[in-house]
């Protein structure tokens, strides 16, 4: 195990969850309503953001999606890839669940209730949208988030940098025909060159970047590294909350005729968020992996890369779509499901460690 990896867990394990992390769902809530009343006040403003597009990718967002991805990938040190082969059996199951089971559970919990069971109560002309939205929102595992659920479980945190750094690096190659696949199930056809865009400019670039500067940052010490970290840290946040302001300026007309919509569209997102977990926590027991690896791999295999999940979104459908709406529910939703996951599971640790 090399110093750098061990010294980066360590950090990664010791991180408080900020303010702005674990009050996200207030601080969504309150851009709905912030976005909702800008975009009825000030329309000629958004409809002119909305007209900044360059090969039907949006300047401004795209440059909001950046601040928002390359600070979180900036933590994944993909030298953890060898670690890998510690919990070989804990990090099977993490990749079951993540990329075998989940999108494709949600794709079915999508078709049950948003075309089949919720169709009645949605606008009809943006069912497909909304069905992608929730595809794209499970096509992406967590990434930097997973740090603090790991945290916040005791979790093993050589095992959570070294899950991360696999699943992004086969996020890479993984998610476009991954995507593509489930929305052709779903009868929803995505131009192959759009999708393969947004894969470059949210995936494929910012990692590239993240790991340019992680490496120029390290090249300074690791207390440099440290420092750059707390300092960069909340412009994510920041970015993302933008971001928001900007998808409920243009939404705000939708969700007023219809503000049930957010309630139906957090439904599948629920289930699917406290299947994931329980199957890989009892998957991981199953195996015979201790309950610190158990954690992060139920944690891992339930949350989502929202952040990318949105840029898809936008990137894809547009900021008027369904699919935006369905992956800011996703956000909405995240902190407070993913901290209900994260007291079952410390709560269940005797029934875990019982054999």
């Amino acid at each position: 195990m090399s110093a750098q990896c061990e010294v980066t867990g360590k950090r990664a394990a010791a991180a408080p969850m900020s303010v702005f992390e674990r009050y996200l769902s207030v601080w969504v809530a309150l851009c709905i309503v912030v976005g909702i009343a800008l975009g009825q006040f000030f329309p000629g403003v958004f409809q002119a953001i909305g007209r900044m597009e360059v090969a039907q990718v949006n300047l401004p967002v795209g440059v909001l999606i950046w601040v928002m991805i390359i600070p979180m990938l900036l933590k994944v040190d993909f030298g953890a890839l060898g670690e890998v082969r510690q919990h070989i059996k804990g990090i099977g199951v993490t990749l079951f669940v993540n990329w075998l089971v989940k999108p494709f559970s949600m794709a079915f919990l999508a078709w049950l209730f948003i075309r089949t069971l919720f169709a009645p109560l949605l606008p009809p002309d943006q069912i497909d949208s909304y069905i992608a939205g929730l595809i794209l929102l499970a096509a992406a595992p967590c990434t930097a988030m997973v740090f603090v659920w790991s945290r916040l479980t005791g979790g093993d945190p050589l095992f959570t940098l070294s899950q991360v750094a696999l699943n992004d690096s086969i996020m890479v190659v993984a998610f476009a025909p991954l995507v593509a696949f489930l929305l052709g199930l779903s009868s929803i056809i995505v131009p192959w060159d759009t999708l393969l865009i947004s894969v470059g400019l949210y995936i494929v670039i910012p990692v590239i970047v993240a790991q340019l500067l992680r490496r120029q940052l390290l090249q300074k010490g690791q207390a440099a590294f440290d420092a750059a970290m707390d300092n960069i840290g909340p412009w994510s946040i920041t970015a993302l909350l933008a971001t928001l302001v900007l998808l409920f300026a243009f939404q705000g007309e939708a969700i007023l005729k219809q503000p049930l919509i957010i309630a139906l569209l957090a439904v599948p997102i629920l289930i699917q968020v406290l299947f994931n977990s329980g199957l890989a926590y009892w998957l991981n027991r199953a195996v015979g992996e201790k309950h610190a690896i158990a954690c992060p791999s139920a944690l891992i295999g339930a949350s989502n890369f929202f952040e990318l999940a949105v840029a898809a979104a936008i990137s894809l459908f547009g900021f008027h779509s369904g699919a935006a709406l369905a992956t800011v529910v996703g956000v909405l939703i995240e902190v407070p499901v993913m901290l209900l996951v994260v007291n079952i599971v410390n709560r269940s640790k005797g029934w875990y460690e019982r054999t």
